[in-house]
């Protein structure tokens, strides 16, 4: 096993981890959750295994189902995240994309922000609207999702950069 995969692999423990102990036990005003475990989903390899992106996605999503209780919509939420995730990058990065060349936990850049922005509203927006499954609570879901896609996305950048690789 190389490094790449070991790293992987504890950040997969540790983001899960956190989620679990600490911010699963925040809800501001009834509607403000932060799920900064998706900051997996984003920071893995753009060369990595694409399949194992879909395993991984799915497996993240269903022990947060087991802890939240939550009947697996944190899981359908990741993997439609993991298999959106090529087109957000080629929606974000254009040419970019296509030389792999993309590094997320850099400095953050607009379009590195446009991903995890584009990134982190699906996932949401897929979360809540699994979990209400009803329509008349549109603007209900509609606000669940903007707060926590704000909230969500500051606590993903202050992990990026409090955890930046250095340069060498």
């Amino acid at each position: 096993m190389n490094s790449a995969v070991l790293f992987n692999i504890a950040r997969f423990i540790l983001l899960l981890a956190v989620q679990v102990v600490v911010f699963n036990n925040i809800n501001f005003f009834g509607f403000l959750n932060p799920y900064p475990y998706v900051l997996f989903l984003l920071l893995y390899p753009v060369n990595g295994n694409k399949f194992g992106l879909l395993v991984a996605a799915f497996f993240l999503g269903i022990v947060m189902d087991m802890f939240c209780n939550s009947g697996g919509v944190h899981a359908a939420a990741s993997v439609t995240l993991a298999y959106l995730r090529p087109t957000f990058f080629k929606f974000s990065f254009g040419v970019s994309y296509e030389y792999q060349t993309i590094k997320i936990n850099d400095r953050l850049t607009p379009e590195r922000f446009s991903f995890i922005l584009i990134s982190v509203v699906t996932h949401h927006f897929i979360l809540f609207i699994l979990e209400a499954f009803r329509f008349n609570f549109f603007w209900s879901i509609l606000l669940r999702t903007i707060c926590s896609t704000l909230f969500t996305i500051i606590i993903c950048i202050i992990i990026i950069y409090i955890f930046k690789p250095n340069r060498r």
